[in-house]
């Protein structure tokens, strides 16, 4: 409770005094208006220290048993200092993994806001997120990859920089960011087969709508690169045209190489994303993984890449080759399917309304012997 007097300190200093002789004590802290405790705190300390002990003393501890040391401190700089994009939380768990103990997550906030270090995070107004076209979550690993290329930047010295990036969206583990030379389909195709002959095949990939990974003109907008993820049993997944939130998690991957890698000298050196990449998967813990990194999660896909096939397999059909104009024979008709799909054979079903065309298992539409003309199929792929 409050001392009642305008000058807290006279008035203990005359409590005290009063406190020596009174006969009824507890009467006298009811006339200063504070509590027995109060006042046999301020008794004990006029006994102890008189009238000096009556001034108000600092309520910083005397002692601090649970600081840290100097060269715990420098530590935590040291680190933020080597990882900038990182906050508190991921910087205390890779001191945690170094040094196998590791103060509160509220010390090292402190210590790097003190230090100049941290920055105000600024909150988004959450908007509600697309839903993806005959999309999934990936709940395990390989069951989704993400693929996309990163905005081009420059360096210092004029030279640019477009990578490609590829990750597994279950554990985000990246599994390659690769500075290209062009984004042709035939230098991509490269690139992934090289990666299924050391990861295996996912069961789907998913990308935006642009070149090469999907034709918006063409039949279910295959291009030449995902007609051949089609013909080696991936599934794929486009978000919806002109809405990135639909692979958002790719495009924060594509944030962190942004502020963590353009401006860097020699930041579009191969070495350099390599680099970043091993950083990203063994040494970054993630909030999503229970603060594992995503190393310590992924694992190569149990199904196994053999090369391209030369021929897809229908069962109980009739198969027939797109030549090089992308078109069908049939019956003495000739179809336009798309160029997409030149040099794959695809399947032909007889069913009461017409026949069927299959690429894998995919239907691409109908053929109409009545009328001699061929029916696209809806945009949402159908499979037998």
């Amino acid at each position: 409770m409050p001392w009642k007097k305008s000058e807290p300190m006279e008035e203990r200093k005359e409590f005290g005094l009063r406190a020596l002789r009174s006969e009824n004590f507890r009467a006298l802290c009811r006339e200063y208006g504070i509590t027995a405790r109060t006042g046999y705190k301020w008794r004990e300390r006029f006994l102890r220290s008189g009238l000096e002990g009556m001034a108000e003393e600092s309520r910083r501890p005397r002692s601090s048993p649970g600081a840290l040391e100097e060269r715990e401190v420098c530590e935590i700089v040291r680190l933020k200092e080597a990882h900038r994009s990182w906050g508190p939380r991921r910087i205390r768990e890779l001191y945690l993994r170094l040094h196998g103990e590791a103060a509160s997550e509220s010390s090292f906030k402190r210590i790097l806001e003190r230090a100049g270090l941290t920055e105000q995070r600024r909150r988004r107004r959450a908007v509600e997120g697309g839903r993806l076209h005959s999309g999934r979550r990936g709940q395990a690993p390989n069951e989704v990859g993400t693929v996309d290329f990163k905005g081009w930047w420059y360096n210092g010295s004029g030279q640019r920089c477009e990578p490609l990036t590829v990750r597994d969206e279950h554990t985000r583990y990246v599994i390659e960011v690769r500075a290209m030379e062009n984004s042709r389909s035939a230098t991509v195709r490269r690139v992934f087969e090289r990666l299924f002959e050391r990861y295996g095949l996912p069961q789907s990939i998913r990308s935006d709508n642009g070149s090469p990974f999907a034709a918006m003109n063409a039949l279910l907008g295959l291009s030449r690169l995902s007609a051949w993820w089609v013909a080696l049993g991936i599934d794929l997944e486009r978000g919806r045209p002109g809405h990135p939130q639909d692979n958002g998690a790719h495009e924060r991957l594509h944030r962190d190489i942004s502020v963590e890698l353009e401006g860097m000298a020699g930041a579009h050196r191969q070495a350099a994303l390599d680099l970043w990449r091993e950083q990203f998967n063994n040494e970054r813990p993630h909030e999503a993984l229970e603060m594992r990194t995503p190393g310590e999660l992924y694992v190569p896909a149990v199904r196994k890449y053999h090369g391209t096939p030369k021929a897809l397999e229908y069962e109980a059909m009739i198969t027939r080759k797109v030549n090089t104009c992308g078109q069908l024979r049939w019956e003495g008709g000739c179809y336009f399917l798309s160029a997409s799909l030149a040099g794959w054979n695809v399947g032909l079903q007889r069913t009461s309304e017409g026949i069927n065309v299959w690429f894998s298992r995919l239907l691409l539409g109908q053929i109409d012997p009545s009328s001699a003309s061929f029916f696209r199929a809806d945009t949402r792929p159908k499979k037998r």
